[in-house]
């Protein structure tokens, strides 16, 4: 929230600075800093704003945020933040995992609704109530086929449906070196080579024939390198479940950077939706939409998507089953996009392909991508590179 309203702030042409920001944040942290709102407003004004003269501006500015940020909670009352404290885990049969209901998105979320209206006090290891450990369909640290996740991390199940919390995704490191080698090796198998740019090389057969036709006058001639012209759009899926495969994702983006002089990346979670970004830090205030790329990049381009494709089916199939955001069009409607406007298009999936049967939505993608999906080895690797270069 800090940092919406820092970017808010600025988007008012208020001129705070990131170092005053820093100073609103440490003051917060203060155990003297149990604020109320209107605490608040003038401890951000009193750190933030220098100028008397832009009282009036951040007056209508903070009234202006407040007000986005009363849309942005769901009506009703809020989660107190001791319910959320994980204290026990509560360990499920099979027997017992398979016997818990299922709900589809829209009966999930209404029944949501209805549980924090009633619920009076904090729950741990139950089967309704939002809370803990548990085998509720609602809150973290338990087991539910297909459930709400919100005040803390996930205890690795992969199930949830929807995520309520504000994640912070980091941008993959394209100058690791380490390990990329083999990769290298199989990206350079997407060739084709041109000759642009500057003539810094020696063209030793043109300068042999310049020389002799001028009478055995020395005359070099030179020639632009010769490199590889292939275009690649690359679309990384990050954040939830990918994290368990950073480095290999790392590896491959490193040897992608330094084998293709056009390589134009962009980052997506779980399913591409209407917006794409190219810096997690900033994917909230930089988003791209996803309609532009589809117009801005022609059918020459090569198209790979990296993901591990696993997640609830809903995020593919359903309006509005995006973990984060409310989406207009299903994940699959954007994705079958991708797949019709570019032919040389590949989907590499860093799971091993053992594990692909076992998740509905691997299938689906599979499906959606025409089996066009590879797993992030040398071998996998060098499948999709020779389909690239049909």
């Amino acid at each position: 929230m800090l940092i919406r309203f820092f970017y808010f702030l600025r988007q008012q042409q208020l001129s705070v600075s990131v170092q005053e920001f820093m100073m609103l944040v440490q003051s917060l942290c203060s155990p003297a800093a149990a604020l109320s709102l209107d605490e608040f407003y003038y401890l951000a004004r009193l750190i933030l704003i220098k100028d008397e003269s832009r009282f009036d501006r951040y007056d209508t500015a903070f009234s202006q945020f407040y007000a986005e940020l009363n849309k942005d909670i769901a009506a009703g009352k809020t989660l107190p933040a001791d319910w959320l404290v994980q204290t026990m885990q509560k360990h499920l049969s099979a027997e017992e995992k398979a016997q818990l209901q299922k709900y589809d998105l829209a009966e999930l979320i209404e029944l949501f609704k209805k549980t924090l209206a009633e619920q009076q006090e904090r729950h741990a290891g139950g089967n309704k109530w939002i809370g803990t450990g548990g085998s509720s369909p609602f809150g973290h640290g338990g087991y539910h086929p297909q459930g709400i996740r919100l005040g803390g991390p996930s205890a690795g199940n992969q199930t949830a449906i929807k995520v309520w919390e504000e994640r912070h995704y980091q941008d993959y490191d394209d100058q690791l070196e380490l390990g990329t080698r083999n990769f290298k090796m199989a990206l350079r198998r997407l060739r084709r080579f041109a000759r642009d740019g500057a003539a810094t090389e020696l063209d030793l057969p043109a300068t042999i024939h310049s020389t002799a036709q001028h009478a055995g006058l020395l005359d070099i001639q030179l020639r632009a390198e010769r490199r590889n012209a292939v275009k690649v759009l690359m679309l990384l899926d990050v954040g939830g479940s990918m994290d368990l495969y950073i480095q290999q994702v790392e590896e491959l983006f490193s040897a992608a950077r330094s084998e293709y002089k056009h390589l134009e990346v962009l980052y997506f979670h779980n399913c591409p939706y209407e917006w794409l970004w190219q810096h997690n830090s900033r994917r909230f205030e930089e988003r791209i939409p996803t309609a532009d790329i589809l117009a801005k990049y022609n059918e020459d381009w090569r198209v790979i998507f990296v993901g591990d494709a696993t997640m609830s089916p809903i995020e593919i199939s359903h309006t509005g089953g995006a973990v984060e955001h409310h989406n207009a069009e299903a994940g699959a409607v954007w994705l079958q996009r991708f797949v019709d406007k570019w032919p040389k298009l590949v989907w590499l999936n860093p799971t091993h392909p053992q594990r692909w049967a076992y998740h509905q939505s691997t299938l689906m993608i599979r499906q959606l991508t025409q089996d066009r999906m590879f797993p992030v080895t040398v071998q996998g690797l060098e499948s999709a590179m020779h389909y690239l270069t049909k």
